[in-house]
């Protein structure tokens, strides 16, 4: 079909209703030549539609807005690409629209998915704490040198190994009386070497 006659043909018709051949013809002037004229109708035609269908599929009016005008200049750019055997016109155009959208889709979810790890980490600890806490676990190993050593053995059973007083009770061969009495006393002798310590 003569592009001529199909662009002038057009200004006879509704915008509404062009026939399959006039945006087959777009396509090709835009492609062929560069033709404003064929992409001025193109769109006038197909931006709408591409912004209703998009606005089906879910996607907020702005949004839709911008696909759609993504997905005409898209047209512009590839019209080269479009080959009348193969799809109509507005499956090749509608297409480019999809495709948009989903991409559009992906970028939204990896964006979503790409937290900063340093956003919720809390902050760091202040260096005087930091400094306290070790001057403390200093004078606490200090004062657990101090101790006796049976009285060592069952605190660091007790509090660094966690292990119930029965327990310590068997595995050191002592009566549970025993394992409670030495861990007392190591409890207050550590009291009084933290107090000596400060």
């Amino acid at each position: 079909m003569d592009v001529v006659f199909a662009l002038s043909s057009l200004a006879r018709r509704s915008a509404d209703a062009p026939m399959s051949e006039d945006a087959a013809a777009w396509l090709v002037a835009i492609a062929e030549r560069g033709d404003r004229a064929a992409f001025v109708a193109a769109f006038h035609h197909f931006a709408p539609r591409v912004k209703t269908y998009l606005l089906r599929l879910g996607l907020p009016p702005a949004r839709a807005e911008e696909l759609a005008q993504e997905t005409m200049l898209l047209v512009w750019r590839k019209a080269g690409q479009f080959d009348p055997a193969g799809a109509s016109a507005a499956a090749w155009i509608f297409t480019i629209a999809r495709n948009l959208r989903i991409d559009a889709a992906r970028r939204d979810r990896l964006a979503a998915a790409e937290v900063d790890p340093l956003e919720d980490a809390p902050p760091p600890p202040a260096a005087d704490s930091v400094l306290d806490a070790a001057q403390r676990a200093e004078r606490l190993r200090a004062a657990i040198a101090l101790l006796p050593p049976e009285q060592a053995e069952v605190l660091r059973l007790s509090f660094f190994d966690d292990r119930p007083h029965g327990e310590i009770e068997r595995a050191l061969g002592i009566p549970l009386g025993t394992v409670k009495s030495r861990l007392r006393l190591a409890m207050a002798r550590l009291r009084a070497a933290l107090e000596e310590l400060k």
